[in-house]
């Protein structure tokens, strides 16, 4: 079995994969100032709450966009499943050309999104990441990786609107009932999911005249369930598209 790890600013998120099947994944926040038994500890509890024993897993593998926590992961995967871990850099077999101007400073979780979405869907296609940044990148026909564009994600928007707006609340994240908010909560709610479906719409559609017209559009992240639903461009919804995109790259690599 193979366990795939993806550290993001926000979150880690974890797979289990049974061959190409992902059978377990879980989603923890994340944290610098932990150590590698701390970490093992959780998985420890996650995994004894699936039925599963760290002697079952024979694979890891890691990308992450935090480097301190790289040799926090890499150690707890010596340590505790006697398994050097393959890390994702832009160096590794993905199955799709990297074309960027400087291919060091692309984010890994961006190239294990497009890779697993070139796999599945083929291209042009446009992935969608709504993380702790909404991502957005361009892949052609042929496999060719050609950048993208990066935007501060729903939530940090939104905090920077309570820290600088003294007056205004915070608010959840959900769907108002109108664009037309009759109260502060709603107006920011509205103001937030709407405001993003239309950014999302936007840069989707200047990327299309530039990669192609009948690019497919697949989406992905915490919140992509939610802005999806009120944009016009975003044709599906792929929850586990980088743990899936790791699987396929420990494969490739393996």
């Amino acid at each position: 079995m193979l366990l795939a790890i993806d550290i993001g600013n926000t979150n880690v998120v974890l797979g289990v994969f049974d061959g190409k099947r992902l059978v377990a994944d879980w989603r923890v926040g994340t944290k610098t100032q932990i150590t590698p038994d701390e970490y093992a500890m959780i998985l420890k509890d996650l995994f004894n709450f699936e039925g599963f024993e760290f002697k079952q897993i024979d694979g890891v593998i890691i990308s992450t966009v935090v480097p301190p926590l790289l040799p926090v992961m890499t150690e707890m995967s010596k340590k505790y499943f006697r398994i050097e871990p393959m890390v994702v850099t832009h160096e590794i077999k993905t199955g799709i050309k990297i074309r960027y101007d400087n291919p060091k400073e692309i984010g890994a979780d961006r190239i294990v999104n497009a890779a697993a979405a070139y796999k599945l869907y083929g291209g042009p296609i446009i992935i969608v990441d709504f993380g702790t940044a909404t991502t957005f990148c361009a892949v052609t026909r042929n496999g060719e990786y050609l950048g993208g564009a990066i935007t501060p994600g729903v939530k940090i928007s939104a905090e920077a609107l309570f820290q600088r707006a003294s007056k205004l609340p915070r608010v959840e994240l959900t769907k108002p009932r109108s664009v037309i908010g009759t109260d502060t909560v709603s107006a920011i709610q509205a103001g937030i999911i709407y405001g993003y479906a239309g950014l999302v719409d936007g840069i989707v559609e200047r990327m299309k005249k530039e990669l192609s017209p009948d690019a497919k559009v697949v989406a992905t992240g915490g919140l992509a369930e939610l802005v999806s639903a009120e944009t016009s461009s975003i044709q599906e919804i792929k929850p586990h598209l980088t743990l899936e995109g790791l699987c396929l790259i420990y494969d490739l690599n393996h």
